[in-house]
């Protein structure tokens, strides 16, 4: 009876195989912080999945016909593809639900939209070629870095305790809307993250130490194997940006 219950449950969970942006050597993670997102949500809930790389110069041709036109991340979720990463996310929020899978949307609003200009601002600085330009957008990017900054050391209304006379100024939270890690984060992390790896390598350029909340944000993600293994090498993301970092002139 034990046995029949055991199988009952394995053979509930949903069929899912995510397909992921392969890297240069066309087998491991390559860079994208769409398909990272992906990866870590399907982790963070606990579910069962498949990851398959796909080599955008060798597409097989079975999976140019399960989603004809369309370059990783994607999924197919009990045989239905799904194509688009933000509607991806909401549906396997429905449906992936409580009591069996962990909810995943931050109980903050204002966590969703944290560092939502980073990587635009980031982009700008790194596909600049002109030295006269350069010192405005790295101004640019640190203003929006020090934005969320502010956010994640900004304590958090549950971080407050109402009946207490010790004053919180500083929030000592591990992620954007918590302790643990949220929809947010999956989509915020692997963006900062490359950020981190391609400014270094192409723009000497660090975050700032005294951003400390960005400092204990990136620390607390790199203790989770939740971001860590999902993540691409580092010089899968420098290799990436090899065309895209434009040479100062």
């Amino acid at each position: 009876m034990a046995e029949t219950c055991l199988l009952q449950t394995r053979c509930s969970f949903p069929d899912i195989e995510l397909f992921v942006k392969a890297g240069s050597d066309g087998e491991s993670i390559g860079n994208c912080p769409f398909s990272q997102r992906l990866f870590m949500i399907l982790w963070l809930k606990g579910v069962i999945f498949n990851v398959t790389t796909v080599d955008l110069k060798r597409k097989p041709a079975d999976l140019q016909n399960l989603a004809p036109g369309t370059n990783p991340p994607f999924m197919t979720f009990d045989g239905e593809v799904k194509t688009d990463v933000n509607k991806i996310e909401e549906f396997l929020e429905e449906k992936l639900a409580p009591p069996r899978y962990p909810k995943l949307a931050p109980n903050h609003p204002e966590s969703n939209s944290a560092g939502n200009d980073v990587f635009a601002k980031f982009s700008a600085f790194i596909k600049n070629p002109r030295k006269d330009a350069n010192e405005n957008l790295e101004k640019s990017l640190l203003k929006a870095l020090r934005k969320l900054d502010n956010y994640l050391n900004s304590p958090l209304p549950d971080e407050i305790d109402a009946y207490s006379t010790e004053e919180i100024t500083v929030s000592s939270r591990k992620f954007l809307d918590g302790d643990e890690l949220t929809l947010a984060d999956c989509n915020l992390l692997p963006k900062l993250h490359i950020i981190k790896v391609v400014a270094k390598k192409y723009r000497n350029f660090d975050f700032p130490p005294e951003m400390t909340g960005i400092s204990r944000y990136l620390n607390n993600a790199y203790a989770r194997d939740e971001f860590t293994n999902t993540c691409p090498a580092d010089q899968e993301i420098e290799y990436a940006y090899l065309d895209v970092a434009k040479r100062m002139k």
